[in-house]
């Protein structure tokens, strides 16, 4: 283990003694990992969304749901439905990783190193595989540091202390050194909702604004704005930090016009933006906001209600980059097969998007239909 190794993993290791901040940029150390092509034309991604689910103290999936998954059938589902980017999780939203041996815990039960053996299996087919980190809210960091956090709601709820920056870079780190990935997600990066402001808070804003905290109801919007923008911006540099240079950091953003990270200096400096609401009109705001290297995409779920039949089009024509997620079934997957022989017009919800997707990511029209020898053809009028 390079030095720089071993300065992430003591930084996690010392969270519970509240030990600095520690950030490091890692490099890949772990040659059985052969790495895919940095540079896709056309961004074809897709997500089975381990975050949601029941069983947990909120919304977010209880620890060890999904253990079971098998990471070859996951890459030929992301095959099939003609991917190049596989986005699957370092750390879901309920704190716990999805690869063995590191120092954030395995999700109970973990039956494959299921990470590593993603990025293994999709760099087999040519796919880029990222990870996933949600900022703004991990269940397990709450129970573990309740003075630290705005208790466990399935919301954003963590301050970006510096006990908190130390265990993301550390976190980050790990799962790159680890796992071999090409990049990963950052979620929620926005501040957390609370009413009444903790102490260990008050304290970050202090630090941050070289002023006391004015109190609860004395804040001003435009002093909230200035706080929020630096919390965000410090968090931000840490992220960097904790990525070796080569991988792709990809910003998915709900709302990419919040005033707390629009014209950022991490808008000019992220590889990949997504507008996760899925309208093209704020993809299309953010444009001029961005870094030339910067690749912009959309994104397809059932909560954004967005019409794939009309986004897909229009996204390819702007050559803006493709995304949609579902929560899985039962089985850890999702159907896909099903909806290709099937009429798009005939679905709806997440099976409407996954159906459009996959056509566009196999570069077949709307209304063609897949037929029992495994070929699109056009519906017979």
């Amino acid at each position: 283990m390079s030095a720089k190794n071993t300065k992430a993993t003591v930084a996690l290791l010392g969270l519970a003694s509240g030990s600095p901040a520690v950030t490091c940029a890692i490099e890949h150390s772990d040659e059985t990992h052969p790495v895919a092509p940095s540079k896709i034309k056309d961004i074809k991604a897709y997500c089975i969304d381990f975050n949601w689910g029941s069983g947990g103290p909120n919304g977010f999936a209880k620890p060890g749901l999904w253990a079971d998954a098998n990471p070859a059938k996951h890459v030929a589902w992301y095959k099939a439905m003609g991917a190049n980017v596989i986005q699957t999780f370092a750390v879901s939203c309920n704190g716990y990783a999805w690869y063995k041996n590191g120092t954030v815990p395995a999700q109970p039960g973990l039956k494959h190193d299921f990470l590593p053996e993603m990025v293994r299996l999709g760099h087999d087919e040519g796919m880029l595989v990222m990870g996933y980190f949600c900022i703004g809210a991990n269940t397990k960091w709450g129970l573990d540091h309740p003075d630290l956090s705005y208790g466990i709601p399935c919301d954003r709820h963590i301050p970006y202390t510096d006990e908190y920056l130390a265990y993301l870079s550390a976190a980050i780190g790990e799962a790159v050194r680890l796992t071999g990935i090409d990049g990963f997600m950052i979620d929620w990066f926005y501040q957390p909702t609370r009413k009444v402001w903790l102490k260990c808070e008050k304290e970050l804003y202090a630090q941050l604004m070289g002023e006391e905290y004015p109190g609860n109801n004395k804040l001003s919007k435009e002093k909230d704005v200035e706080y929020s923008r630096k919390a965000i911006d410090r968090a931000w540099k840490t992220i960097q930090k904790a990525a070796n240079p080569e991988c792709i950091v990809w910003l998915t953003a709900f709302n990419p016009t919040h005033p707390h990270i629009v014209n950022s200096r991490m808008y000019k400096e992220v590889d990949w933006l997504m507008n996760e609401g899925g309208d093209l009109k704020r993809v299309k705001a953010v444009k001029p906001m961005i870094g030339k290297h910067t690749r912009l995409i959309t994104c397809l779920a059932n909560w954004n209600k967005q019409d794939a039949t009309t986004v897909v089009p229009a996204a390819l024509k702007e050559s803006i980059g493709l995304y949609g997620f579902a929560k899985p079934g039962a089985d850890s997957l999702l159907p896909l097969e099903s909806l290709l022989i099937r009429s798009v017009q005939e679905l709806k919800g997440d099976d409407r998007n996954i159906a459009v997707l996959a056509r566009a990511y196999h570069g077949v029209s709307v209304t063609s239909v897949r037929n029992d020898k495994g070929k699109f053809v056009e519906p017979e009028k």
